[in-house]
């Protein structure tokens, strides 16, 4: 029985190693010790596939505590970025600075951007000082346990300009030997590449050891912001959690303003005229330019015969008019279109007229 247990433990030996290389993000260092002006070949395992990382030397930190003051404590100007391939790992040479903060010193790789994972690797700065961590304070710590996340929607207040508000929500445990009491955080909020802007959050509760919670911290954004926004959460000098938050375009505030550009200048117009109406002289002896006058009656002739156009009735009755009109050069009987009317010039038919020769006697 002895026999057959070995057996069975060198055969089940090769298969728990890489489950247990398997449990999380792994970072190795090519040396342990480099000075100013070298560099180190950082390779990683573990890692997320096609994922941005970020590498940093820091001081005042071990694997064990993390980076104490964030990236505050990190020589931030010569890190450098890499992507990790198909199987999530990566080689990056990394050149060697004295971080801002005395060592322990570790070389810091963390994600970029998605879920927060991170990784840290003793790295001995040589010709840099070396002072003790601070004392770890008594007491509980906070870890989070799972991933944070953004609930929450916009109303229609948010698209015209209000301030966007959401609530982040994550479960912490608390793996210290004391209990939490009203644990104080810091949420803070960073649009693009700017530094975030961070506000103290109060979440009312007492997390015993050993015992987890889910909590939740509203995040307000001022009125009418937009675009890409980062929610980093912090405890205790550590920076928990990253998640991003994309803010659509209030355009109920962009359409606003465009009608108030065609609204205005059209008011102020009409005020305008009504103005100019109002101060424009009349004309001495005249009508008022609202009141038309009444059309002239005009005469049309067709089919070489006059007629007279309809006049508007008067208040007083008179005579009618005469349906012929009476031209200045022509006889009322012999006006043009009459039956007694000639086209020829007038002369003489009288038969007392010298020039006609009369007959006498019976023809």
């Amino acid at each position: 029985m002895p026999v057959l247990a070995v057996v069975l433990a060198l055969l089940l030996l090769p298969l728990c190693a890489p489950v247990a290389a398997a449990d999380g993000p792994d970072v190795k260092l090519s040396t342990a010790q480099a000075g100013t002006g070298g560099s180190v070949t950082v390779s990683g395992s573990g890692w997320r596939p096609h994922t941005l990382l970020m590498m940093l030397i820091c001081g005042r930190s071990t694997p064990s505590r993390g980076v104490i003051g964030g990236t505050n404590s990190c020589a931030n100007g010569d890190g450098r970025a890499v992507t990790t391939d198909a199987g999530g790992s990566f080689t990056r040479k990394l050149p060697v600075a004295e971080p801002p903060v005395p060592c322990p010193c570790v070389v810091h790789v963390a994600t970029v951007t998605g879920a927060k994972a991170e990784a840290d690797a003793v790295l001995q700065v040589a010709g840099h000082p070396v002072a003790p961590l601070p004392a770890e304070p008594a007491g509980g710590r906070l870890s989070i346990l799972s991933d944070t996340r953004l609930t929450g929607s916009s109303g229609v207040l948010t698209w015209f300009g209000a301030p966007p508000s959401r609530t982040l929500v994550f479960n912490a445990g608390n793996v210290g030997s004391t209990e939490i009491k009203n644990p104080v955080f810091r949420v803070g909020t960073a649009h693009g590449v700017f530094a975030p802007q961070w506000d103290e959050q109060q979440w009312r509760g007492t997390l015993a050891p050993g015992k987890k919670a889910q909590i939740k911290l509203p995040v307000e954004l001022a009125a009418g912001a937009h675009g890409d926004y980062t929610v980093s959460l912090r405890y205790d000098g550590r920076v928990l959690a990253e998640q991003p938050w994309g803010v659509s375009r209030p355009w109920g505030v962009t359409l606003f303003w465009i009608l108030l550009c065609l609204v205005v200048p059209a008011a102020v117009f009409r005020v305008g005229m009504a103005v100019v109406d109002r101060v424009r002289p009349r004309r001495p002896g005249g009508v008022s330019h609202r009141r038309r006058a009444l059309p002239h009656p005009r005469l049309r002739s067709g089919g070489g015969t006059a007629k007279a156009l309809r006049l508007p009735r008067s208040r007083t009755p008179g005579p009618e008019p005469d349906p012929t009109p009476t031209l200045p050069w022509f006889n009322p009987d012999s006006a043009p279109g009459s039956p007694a009317g000639r086209l020829s010039a007038p002369h003489d038919d009288s038969p007392t007229s010298p020039t006609t020769p009369t007959t006498k006697g019976p023809t």
